[in-house]
C-alpha cells in the first residue's frame, strides 16, 4: 500500500492553501513516507512548535525524509537545516515548484533570495483533504513594513494572481463541490497593485461572483479596515451582496494611536471604530473578528485599555490575542520593551474579553435562522463564522439552514430547518 505524504501546517490559511500545493507536487513525484513541516514565522511561539513537531516527527518515522518549508525557513534557513532530523529545507518560493519534488532534487538547502520574485505562479488545487470549504491564493507578499512584523521577508512583496486564473480555479473547485471559497494571501487588500490596470480587490471579487454564479459563498481572510473602507466595490459588496459572507476579520492589532503609529499600521483608532460603524450600517448583523497584540514596546497601562475598549466600541465578536513576540531584524525589536509577565497578562486580559464578546454575540443569534455550512460531526460555521452544532445528522460540505435555539459553551445548537444544498 503506498503511504501518503504527512504535511505539518502551521500559521495562515495561506499556508493551508500551499500545504495541499505540496501534497500534490510530493503525490505526483511518487514521495513515500515523506514528512513535510511548513513552518510559520509570525511569534517565536509559533517556531518553536514547529521544531519541537520536526523532532517528534523523527521520533515517530525514523526513516521517513523530513522537508522544512514556510516562512520561519525561508528567513533562516541555516538554522534548520542544522537540525539532524531535517534532510532538507525548501524557501516559500521553492516549495511551490514541482520540480522541487522529483527524485534527484537532492540539494540540502534550496532558498532563493523571496524579494526576487516578480510573480506568483496560479497553482490549482482541487480538493482540501479534511475541509468543507477551500482556499484560492490571490496574492503573495506585502509591501508595507510593519514595524513587529518579520513575514514580508519571507514572503517577499506584494505579488498578485490574475482575475482569470482565480475565476478558474474557483469555478473548478464549485464544480468539485465545494460550496464555500476563502479568498487568501498575505494582505489581500493589497491585491492587485501590481497587475495591469490595478483592480482592487472589491473589483475582483465583484467579476469573480459575477463569473461563478453558482458559488454559493466566498468569505475574505484578514483585511485592512482603512483600505477596505476606500475600496468601494468592495463596500458595495459587502451592503448587497449575499453571498459574500457577513464577517470580515480585521488586522488591527492595537487600539491606542501611538502605539499604532509605532507600529506603523495604516489606521487609526477613529479609522478602526468608522469602518465597523459604516460597514454595519451597510449589512446589519455583520461579524467582525481582529488580530490584536498586546504588550508592544512602549505600550503603558493607559494605551492597553485603550485596545480593551476597542472590542466593545467595535463590537468584535472573534479575536485572534497574540502577546507581542520579539523577532529579530525588525524595528520593534529595538524599541523599549514591555516586559514579559506584563505582556502575558495583557494578553489574557485581551482573550478574556473577547471570550466574553463572543458569548455575547453568540447569546444573540438565539431565535434567528443560519445557514450551516457542515464540516464534519453535525458541526460546521454559520455565514457570521459562529460554530454550530446541528440536531440532526448532515454530510459533510452539505449547506444546512437551522434555527438557533441556544448556546453551549462557545457553540451554539441549531434545529434542522431543512437541507439547503
Amino acid at each position: 500500500m503506498t503511504s501518503e505524504p504527512r504535511i505539518l501546517t502551521f500559521g495562515c490559511r495561506l499556508n493551508a492553501f500551499e500545504s495541499e500545493v505540496m501534497r500534490n507536487h510530493a503525490r505526483a513525484a511518487g514521495l513515500e513516507d515523506v514528512v513535510i513541516v511548513n513552518t510559520c514565522a509570525v511569534t517565536a511561539e509559533a517556531e518553536r512548535q514547529a521544531r519541537q513537531a520536526i523532532r517528534r516527527a523523527r521520533r515517530e518515522h525514523p526513516n521517513a525524509p523530513i522537508i522544512v518549508t514556510g516562512c520561519a525557513a525561508q528567513i533562516d534557513p541555516d538554522r534548520y537545516a542544522a537540525m539532524p532530523e531535517v534532510s532538507r529545507v525548501l524557501g516559500n518560493e521553492e516549495k511551490l515548484r514541482a520540480e522541487s519534488f522529483l527524485p534527484g532534487a537532492n540539494a540540502a538547502v534550496a532558498v532563493d533570495d523571496i524579494m526576487t520574485v516578480r510573480e506568483t505562479a496560479p497553482h490549482l488545487v482541487e480538493g482540501f483533504e479534511g475541509r468543507a470549504r477551500a482556499f484560492v491564493q490571490i496574492q503573495q507578499g506585502c509591501d508595507h513594513r510593519c514595524t513587529f512584523c518579520i513575514i514580508p521577508y519571507g514572503r517577499g512583496n506584494n505579488r498578485s494572481a490574475p482575475i482569470g486564473t482565480i475565476v478558474d480555479q474557483t469555478r473548478r473547485l464549485v464544480e468539485a463541490g465545494y460550496k464555500e471559497v476563502v479568498l487568501t494571501g498575505v494582505d489581500i487588500t493589497g491585491y492587485g497593485a501590481d497587475l495591469p490596470g490595478r483592480p482592487r480587490l472589491g473589483q475582483m471579487a465583484r467579476r469573480l461572483l459575477a463569473q461563478v454564479p453558482e458559488l454559493p459563498r466566498l468569505r475574505l481572510t484578514s483585511v485592512d479596515c482603512v483600505e477596505v473602507a476606500d475600496d468601494e466595490d468592495l463596500m458595495d459588496l459587502i451592503a448587497g451582496e449575499e453571498r459574500l459572507m457577513p464577517h470580515l476579520h480585521l488586522s488591527l492589532q492595537a487600539g491606542d494611536d501611538m502605539i499604532l503609529k509605532r507600529m506603523k499600521r495604516r489606521h487609526g483608532r477613529d479609522d478602526a471604530i468608522e469602518f465597523c460603524r459604516r460597514a454595519r450600517e451597510l449589512r446589519p448583523g455583520i461579524a467582525f473578528g481582529a488580530d490584536l497584540i498586546a504588550g508592544f514596546p512602549t505600550e503603558t497601562d493607559e494605551m492597553f485599555r485603550r485596545s480593551l475598549d476597542l472590542i466593545e466600541e467595535c463590537d468584535l465578536a472573534w479575536l485572534h490575542v497574540f502577546p507581542y513576540s520579539v523577532r529579530e531584524g525588525t524595528p520593534a525589536a529595538r524599541m523599549p520593551q514591555t516586559p514579559s509577565a506584563i505582556r502575558k497578562e495583557r494578553a489574557a486580559q485581551l482573550r478574556a474579553a473577547g471570550e466574553r464578546a463572543a458569548q455575547r454575540f453568540l447569546d444573540k443569534q438565539t431565535g434567528s435562522e443560519a445557514r450551516v455550512l457542515v464540516e464534519r460531526d453535525n458541526r460546521g460555521y454559520s455565514e457570521h463564522f459562529a460554530p454550530v452544532r446541528l440536531s440532526e445528522p448532515a454530510p459533510e460540505g452539505a449547506l444546512v439552514n437551522a434555527r438557533i435555539e441556544r448556546r453551549e459553551g462557545m457553540t451554539l445548537i441549531g434545529e434542522t430547518v431543512r437541507r439547503a444544498a
